[in-house]
């Protein structure tokens, strides 16, 4: 039969091309584009870490100031507490008038104290939403190379924390 014939010619020159094919694949894939993406890869690895690490730090340094503003508030409604309560001891009755101001007093300035840490958390919440949209912005061009307007990573931010 003449096909089995011609193996025998044609198989070593089908194998060193084979070979050859193989070996250039080899370099240009394994040796050329493989190191790069897994280099890009890791880099992209090491800044989302970077920014959990980051993000991880702000969370807990938001914990501490909600643990201080926990604390002087109590501390506050103690001590107003305690205020009041001499106070009351020592008009017993005849002074109730001056009791009621300095009941009045005293709320005045936990209200007022109140709406102190109130304006602080909000302020410091702005902050961290214009952090957010920032990184929001910084992450998509990074990721996906696009450009995205403030108010667009504001908005996509806003829908995120809607839902989650």
């Amino acid at each position: 039969m003449p096909q089995i014939a011609q193996i025998a010619s044609t198989y070593a020159s089908q194998l060193f091309w084979l070979l050859v094919t193989f070996g250039l694949l080899y370099f240009v894939v394994g040796r050329g584009m493989v190191p790069k993406i897994v280099a890009t890869v890791d880099q992209r690895d090491a800044r989302i870490a970077g920014d959990l690490a980051a993000a991880e730090q702000a969370r807990i340094a938001s914990d501490r100031t909600e643990a201080a503003w926990r604390a002087e508030t109590d501390a506050a409604r103690s001590a107003a507490q305690a205020a009041t309560a001499a106070a009351k001891a020592r008009a017993a009755g005849a002074y109730e008038g001056q009791v009621k101001a300095a009941d009045a007093d005293l709320s005045e300035r936990m209200t007022h104290h109140d709406l102190a840490i109130a304006n602080a958390k909000a302020d410091a919440m702005a902050n961290i939403q214009a952090l957010s949209v920032e990184a929001a912005q910084a992450m998509v061009v990074k990721l996906a190379g696009v450009e995205v307007t403030a108010e667009q990573a504001s908005d996509a931010l806003r829908r995120a924390t809607a839902h989650g």
